[in-house]
């Protein structure tokens, strides 16, 4: 690499870091008083139709109260994590609510709310075969929290298999 080209790639890094870092300012958080923001929970939303496929009621009332309440148990169980924690995951959210984070971390061309199950079932699995440990964790993430926001609602418990807690003697 000559001089000249060096100079170039380093400006251009330097251009792209700087409005990279500029607009990750003005991104909105993932983490609002204390629930997903808007955008976030349209993501959690179709991550969980995408993970739990099959699980849910058939579209309709009946569906969207199912998806309604899983949302709010998803609220809960990240309102008791860490606030370093919570802070993490409002980034991680917030990036992939943006259509440049979106498409490269989660490899997902249409918007969340435009994505078929199958498309985002197909991303998930791209990232969780990913040679990127950082696409591997926030796949993870993604699916982790939607299944431990799932089964901890008595009413999957059957789903698994598991009859619910013995009554002690």
């Amino acid at each position: 690499m000559k001089r000249r080209s060096l100079l170039q790639f380093g400006l251009g890094a330097a251009v792209l870091v700087g409005v990279v870092g500029g607009g990750l300012v003005l991104m909105r958080p993932g983490w609002v008083d204390g629930r997903l923001a808007p955008e976030a929970r349209e993501l959690m939303r179709v991550v969980a139709l995408s993970v739990m496929d099959g699980l849910w009621p058939a579209p309709g009332a009946a569906r969207e109260a199912a998806l309604q309440a899983h949302l709010e148990r998803l609220d809960t169980q990240i309102a008791g994590y860490p606030a370093a924690v919570r802070a993490e995951l409002s980034q991680v959210l917030a990036l992939l609510t943006r259509s440049g984070g979106r498409l490269a971390l989660v490899g997902l061309t249409p918007d969340w709310s435009k994505a078929t199950v199958a498309e985002v079932q197909e991303a998930l699995n791209d990232m969780r075969v990913s040679r990127l440990a950082v696409r591997q964790q926030i796949y993870r993430a993604l699916r982790e929290l939607n299944c431990i926001a799932f089964f901890t609602a008595p009413e999957h418990w059957a789903l698994t298999g598991y009859p619910g807690p013995r009554e002690i003697p």
